[in-house]
């Protein structure tokens, strides 16, 4: 085994994640664990929230694969753990702390990436529910959302507007 291996398959996984986490948000966050999620988006007082257990739910299989793979010197379950924790973390980042300001370390930033991914996220939250939800990954970022930061920008660099509005 060489590390370009081990590097290709922890890259893949950490990719192949935004897939996995956009069906869990949309089939089992907003289905049947509901229960779990519903906090998330209906905001109850406290700094935890009970859609933190999926935080845990994602990070056994992370920390089981690099667990059995360094027992057993399986290489390629260590990268896929690896890649499954690079993802949480990156994960933790966007989410907790860029976009819902949990930890207050990048609270102004005008980055269009940050700012197309506040306003994907801002638009998921806009539904209280679990139906009719929308915008369920997380680091990509559909085209539409890039295109409203950027009118957003040309307009506030013209001074016309503060912010623009939504086009559909």
């Amino acid at each position: 085994m060489t590390i370009i291996y081990f590097i290709a398959v922890l890259l893949l996984t950490f990719f192949a994640m935004e897939g996995i986490t956009w069906a869990t948000h949309k089939w089992v966050m907003h289905g049947f664990l509901w229960y779990l999620h519903r906090d998330h988006h209906q905001v109850e007082p406290g700094f935890f929230e009970k859609n933190d257990a999926f935080f845990v739910i994602f990070a056994i299989p992370s920390m089981l694969l690099i667990m059995f793979g360094s027992q057993d010197g399986i290489w390629w379950m260590q990268a896929i753990g690896f890649g499954i924790m690079a993802y949480g973390f990156a994960y933790f980042l966007v989410h907790d702390v860029i976009i819902h300001q949990r930890f207050k370390w990048f609270s102004r930033s005008r980055n269009t990436y940050v700012r197309a991914i506040r306003w994907a996220h801002k638009m998921h939250h806009k539904h209280l529910s679990k139906e009719q939800g929308e915008s369920f990954g997380m680091l990509y970022v559909h085209r539409k959302y890039w295109e409203k930061v950027r009118r957003d920008q040309k307009l506030m660099a013209a001074r016309k507007v503060e912010y623009a509005p939504e086009t559909e």
